[in-house]
């Protein structure tokens, strides 16, 4: 192993081993797509579906164990694959999520010596002359990367206001790696567009180049810097988050430098109860400020795994909770466009109200369903989700029959599969910050329920656009008025055709049925006219109180007349 720890940490002997890196991805990638295509699509089409199901689950450990050790020999890249797996519970079995866990905290080190050459040559000056004192043990080792604890020079700290600071550095030789195994995921991704089940799913190549622009502004700590300073921008009203501080003086594309912010590990229970913080009350916190990211500020931190969050015990007693969610790393960052938003708040809406129907209709808006698509199906499957498990917690869900859950999966899977599911490409992220939160809310809290936490955001959510609802309906029942008014006119001009000769009609059933409608359109117009002066005026009350009376009282007009014309006979 320690030859591999050289080899990563050598940008020369990384240049030779670049073509035996690349090479080894994808026969990896490669064997395993051949065993999943003859276990999981050859065998059932020649009626030996049992032979497949018989060996899946150990098939599938030996999968994520054969991953587990190349990613860690590898490191780069690879590593970030196996985390981005293990956080997938929602749809790849636990033999692999369970299996790569370990990814999270298992990355070797680089020798100082190494590390500090690199700093060195970024700041361009020794760090005997840029910092009081740096620990060479490095207190977490990832990746693309390194943190040492350091202090800075007197000057610095008094200008800065703290003392204490975290000195992460880049691996020596991973912008290299990083585009070996780039190319190598994106002939994997090219390989997997041919395969019809899966591209009917997602566009892999897509995907591919989200996931390699995501790890190109991973290994810019300028970029990581400016994300952590909106991301402190986002949370400068919240009592409840912390992001330390950047210490640009001392920060360059492949090292930056930080506040040492410390504390106590998100799902360390044990130090949590010893601090006096109950965990449970940690999850809902550590939820709904995951669902302002995504939902309200549209730029949220897509690497919330445990190493990432801390929470800091504060000395004001005055606050709800006497302590704080620190957020570090700031490198995996992603947005959510304004429409994406919109979408993804009426899917926490409808998820919190139990509508499967809204659900569906939120999930065509988000874009993970082709549009034109026959919902039908979906719909009832999604009621029957809501009717039997939607409120259960993670502690409830384990004491339901497994034959229940097996039977409900084999018709619920039956219904995805046959729908055009796609994933949209700004979804990747999303999807491993909300897998992250859940695990973490759950470890915090094994009774943890999340629709404790949806439904009184889903409410706010919604008692926050009930002004802007409103306002719109107004607009378009005052659009729809002016479309409506003109319409008796143009009938008017019909009947007149019709009764100077313009238009010859012989049919007295005719006629009464152009009467007729002519009284439908008259009590529509009154109606609409009714409803946009009644909204007007309840929109303008709160500023003028005399003038919205007016406009409500004079809506009775109209609504009087609809009523009236609805009564009166040829």
């Amino acid at each position: 192993m320690a030859s591999v720890h050289r080899d990563r940490a050598d940008p020369v002997a990384g240049a030779v081993n670049t073509r035996a890196r690349y090479r080894r991805i994808l026969r990896f990638a490669a064997w395993n797509l051949v065993v999943t295509w003859w276990f999981e699509l050859f065998l059932p089409r020649i009626g030996l579906r049992w032979v497949a199901e018989r060996g899946r689950a150990e098939r599938m450990r030996r999968f994520a164990q054969r991953f587990h050790r190349l990613a860690v020999e590898l490191g780069g890249l690879m590593i970030k694959v196996g985390q981005f797996m293990s956080s997938r519970l929602d749809v790849l079995p636990p033999e692999i999520t369970a299996e790569l866990e370990g990814l999270q905290d298992e990355v070797p080190p680089v020798p100082f010596p190494a590390i500090r050459a690199l700093a060195e040559a970024e700041l361009g000056a020794r760090l005997e002359q840029v910092f009081a004192a740096v620990e060479e043990t490095p207190i977490a080792a990832a990746s693309l990367g390194q943190a040492h604890r350091a202090r800075l020079v007197p000057s610095l700290a008094a200008d800065t206001g703290f003392d204490t600071v975290m000195l992460k550095v880049q691996r020596p030789g991973i912008d290299e790696i990083v585009d070996i195994d780039l190319a190598a995921l994106r002939k994997v991704g090219g390989w997997l567009s041919h395969v019809r089940l899966v591209s009917q799913r997602a566009d892999m190549p897509a995907l591919v180049e989200e996931f390699a622009q995501t790890s190109r502004e991973e290994i810019d700590y300028l970029q990581e810097a400016a994300n952590a300073e909106r991301f402190a921008a986002d949370f400068a009203e919240d009592e409840r988050v912390a992001v330390p501080a950047v210490v640009w003086e001392r920060s360059a594309r492949r090292v930056l430098t930080l506040q040492d912010v410390t504390a106590l590990k998100i799902t360390d229970t044990a130090a949590l109860d010893a601090a006096g913080i109950d965990p449970a009350q940690v999850a809902p916190v550590f939820a709904s400020i995951m669902f302002d990211q995504l939902f309200t500020n549209g730029f949220f931190h897509a690497d919330p795994h445990p190493g990432n969050i801390f929470v800091t015990p504060t000395p004001d007693s005055s606050t709800e909770h006497p302590w704080k969610l620190t957020f570090i790393d700031f490198g995996m960052m992603g947005e959510v466009p304004p429409r994406t938003r919109s979408g993804l708040r009426k899917l926490l809406i409808a998820a919190a109200s139990r509508d499967g129907k809204g659900l569906v209709a939120a999930i065509e808006d988000v874009g993970v369903l082709v549009p034109s698509t026959e919902t039908g199906e979906l719909e009832r499957a999604m009621t029957q989700l809501f009717a039997r498990f939607g409120g259960m917690g993670f502690a409830e869900l384990k004491d339901v029959d497994p034959r229940e859950f097996r039977e409900f999966a084999a018709e619920f899977g039956d219904v995805v599969r046959s729908l055009p599911f796609q994933l949209p490409e700004n979804f990747l992220l999303i999807i491993r910050a909300m897998s992250l939160t859940s695990g973490v809310c759950s470890t915090l809290d094994a009774q943890f329920n999340l629709w404790d936490s949806v439904e009184p955001y889903a409410g706010q959510l919604l008692r926050d656009e009930r002004g802007n609802f409103v306002q719109d309906v107004a607009r378009e029942g005052l659009d729809i008025a002016k479309v409506a008014v003109g319409l008796p006119k143009r009938l008017d001009g019909l009947i007149t055709g019709i009764e100077d000769g313009t238009l010859s009609v012989a049919s007295p059933r005719l006629e009464r049925q152009v009467a007729g409608l002519q009284r439908t359109i008259q009590r529509a117009v009154a109606v609409l006219v009714f409803g946009a002066v009644l909204i007007a005026g309840s929109l303008v009350r709160p500023d003028d109180v005399v003038l919205g009376n007016v406009l409500m009282s004079v809506s009775a007009v109209p609504l009087l007349m609809g009523l009236w014309a609805g009564r009166r006979r040829p």
